[in-house]
């Protein structure tokens, strides 16, 4: 058996794809009216698909998962972050860890939080 994909809900499929697209490079492999599977094995689902589904509301910002990207030009990342999502909710800037890794960790626009960092 092998992990074969990732799921994050959201409120607009359209919206979330463009903000993969434009900050991670991912591109759309399936379209399926409201579920999205992009490259790299996420994918988006709707919101009011995912909750009709479960019968219960979504928690955004709920800090219990993370989507974790690694990228050796962080500052150029986090230059392309802040010049297309300047609104962007940041759980923290730029740092370095104790172990020399570099990281910055933020929100998608629907509460999903993502880490990345520079390769360990």
């Amino acid at each position: 058996m092998k992990l074969k994909n990732v799921l994050i809900v959201v409120k607009n499929i359209v919206k979330a794809r463009q903000f993969y697209h434009d900050l991670f490079g991912l591109e759309l492999v399936l379209d399926n009216d409201g579920n999205m599977i992009l490259t790299e094995g996420l994918v988006l689902q709707e919101e009011k698909y995912w909750t009709e589904f479960l019968g219960r509301e979504i928690v955004p910002e709920n800090n219990s998962s993370e989507l974790y990207f690694e990228e050796s030009d962080i500052e150029g990342f986090v230059e392309k972050l802040e010049r297309y999502y300047p609104e962007v909710k940041y759980v923290n800037r730029l740092m370095t860890h104790s172990w020399g890794q570099k990281v910055i960790r933020f929100y998608d626009p629907d509460g999903n939080l993502i880490e990345v960092g520079t390769p360990v």
